[in-house]
C-alpha cells in the first residue's frame, strides 16, 4: 500500500495527522537507549546484550535503585571522639553531630565538616620554635614593644587554645588562627604598654600573663570565635639585644642590693632580741635592787623604831649595847687584840691559839701573811713590858685573876 493512500499507515510523516493515543512505553525506553548509547559514542544497538538480546526494562529499573541505594549510602559517616561533626545544606548550617554514626543527606545536597574540639593548639607571638634554620628563633617585629616608662622590651608569648563551638569556629571568622594571633598581638602590647620594664621583667610576669590571658577571651568571646584560651606562656622576657649588658649589669647590682638588705636584716634579727633580753634583765635588776633597798629601808625603820622604845625605858644600857655592838661589828674585821692593862697585873697570858681560831671563823679581809704580822706586832710590844715569869707563876696568876673575876 503506498504511503498517500486514504487507507495507509496514519503515522507518516507527511500526512500531517494527529496521534491522539499516549506514545508506546517500548518504544520510548528504546529511543532513550539509543540516545544514551549515541551519547556515550556506542554502536546503535545498545539495548541489546553481548549475545544480542535485548536489555529488559527491569533490569534497567534494578541498576537504577542501585545507584539510588549507592548514593543513599554515601551520606554514612563516622565522627571519632574528641571530634564534632558540622553539617551543611547547599552552605547553610543544619546540626552539628556527635562522635558515633551519622548521616546526611549525600552531596551535592549536604555536606559535613569535622572539627576536633579536643585537640590543644597553639600560637606563637614573637619566636617560632619550629621550621628551618631560618624561620626559628625571635621575630623582632612581633616581640619588640614599649612599656610605660619609655623602654623596649623583648617579650615572647606562646597561648594555648581548643575549639568549644564549631559551629562559631567555622562560620563567624573566616581565619580563627590569624584572628587569634592578631589579637594576641594587640593585647600583649597593649598590657606591656600600660606596665612599667621593671615589673615586666621582674615580679610582675605573672601578672601580666593573667591579665593577657582574660583580655585575649574576652575580646575573641566578642568576635564569637568558639575558641577557648587554655593557657598563655611568657616564654621570655628580656632587654634588647644592643642592650643587654647594661640591663644585666643592673640586675645584678639590683641583687646585690637585695643580699645586703637580706644581711643587713639578718642581723638586726640576730642583736635586736639580745639587746632587748638585756635590757630586759637589767630592768629586772633595778627592780629587784629596788625591792631590796625598800626593804632594807623598812627593816631599819622597824629596827630604829623598836630601839627607841628600848632606849626610852634603859637610856643608858641601850646605848651602851649600841656602842659595843658597833665596836665588835668594826673591830671585828680585823686582827688587832684589846688588852686591858689597867685593871691587871703585870702576870698577863693570852691565849692567842683562841684568839686566831676566833678571828679565822670571820672572813678576813687582809691576807694570813699580814694579819700574822698585825698581830706579831702588839704581842712583841706586850712582851717588852712584861718580864718573864715561871710557867707555874702565870697559872697561879690565871687562877687569881679567875678569882677576882668571879668576885
Amino acid at each position: 500500500m503506498s504511503w498517500n493512500e486514504p487507507d495507509g499507515d496514519k503515522k507518516d510523516p507527511w500526512s500531517g495527522g494527529d496521534q491522539k493515543g499516549p506514545p508506546d512505553l517500548d518504544d520510548a525506553i528504546r529511543s532513550l537507549q539509543e540516545k544514551l548509547g549515541s551519547f556515550f559514542g556506542g554502536s546503535n544497538n545498545r539495548n541489546e546484550d553481548s549475545s544480542g538480546n535485548p536489555i529488559s526494562p527491569r533490569t534497567l529499573g534494578f541498576i537504577g535503585v542501585g545507584a539510588v541505594l549507592l548514593w543513599g549510602a554515601s551520606g554514612f559517616y563516622i565522627v571519632d571522639e574528641g571530634n564534632h561533626g558540622v553539617e551543611t545544606r547547599f552552605g547553610k548550617y543544619i546540626n552539628t553531630t556527635q562522635s558515633g554514626l551519622n548521616w546526611h543527606l549525600p552531596a551535592p545536597i549536604e555536606s559535613v565538616d569535622i572539627v576536633n574540639v579536643k585537640q590543644q593548639r597553639f600560637i606563637e607571638v614573637g619566636y617560632r620554635s619550629g621550621g628551618t634554620a631560618q624561620s626559628a628563633g625571635s621575630v623582632p617585629k612581633e616581640a619588640l614593644m614599649l612599656t610605660k616608662d619609655e623602654n623596649i622590651v623583648d617579650v615572647r608569648l606562646a597561648v594555648q587554645y581548643q575549639v568549644k563551638d564549631a559551629k562559631q569556629f567555622i562560620f563567624n571568622v573566616a581565619n580563627p588562627t590569624g584572628t587569634l594571633k592578631q589579637v594576641t598581638e594587640s593585647t600583649q602590647r597593649g598590657v606591656i604598654g600600660s606596665s612599667t620594664m621593671d615589673f615586666v621583667l621582674t615580679e610582675g610576669r605573672s601578672e601580666v600573663v593573667t591579665q593577657i590571658k582574660k583580655e585575649i577571651q574576652d575580646i575573641m568571646d566578642s568576635y564569637k570565635t568558639g575558641i577557648q584560651i587554655t593557657s598563655v606562656n611568657l616564654q621570655d622576657a628580656q632587654p634588647p639585644e644592643q642592650v643587654q649588658n647594661a640591663f644585666e649589669d643592673a640586675i645584678k647590682a639590683r641583687e646585690d642590693e637585695q643580699r645586703l638588705i637580706n644581711e643587713a636584716e639578718a642581723y638586726s634579727n640576730d642583736v635586736v632580741p639580745k639587746a632587748r633580753g638585756a635590757a630586759a634583765r637589767k630592768i629586772q635588776e633595778a627592780e629587784g635592787y629596788k625591792e631590796q633597798i625598800i626593804a632594807q629601808a623598812e627593816g631599819e625603820s622597824n629596827r630604829f623604831s623598836k630601839l627607841l622604845a628600848e632606849y626610852e625605858k634603859a637610856p643608858d644600857v641601850t646605848r651602851k649595847r649600841l656602842y659595843l655592838e658597833t665596836m665588835e661589828s668594826v673591830l671585828s674585821q680585823t686582827s688587832t687584840v684589846l688588852v686591858d692593862v689597867k685593871g691587871s697585873n703585870n702576870m698577863l697570858y693570852l691565849p692567842l691559839d683562841k684568839m686566831m681560831q676566833q678571828k679565822q671563823s670571820v672572813p678576813p679581809v687582809t691576807t694570813p701573811q699580814n694579819n700574822a704580822e698585825q698581830v706579831a706586832q702588839p704581842l712583841s710590844d706586850i712582851q717588852t713590858q712584861v718580864p718573864p715569869q715561871p710557867q707555874t707563876v702565870l697559872r697561879n696568876s690565871q687562877r687569881g685573876r679567875d678569882a677576882r673575876g668571879r668576885q
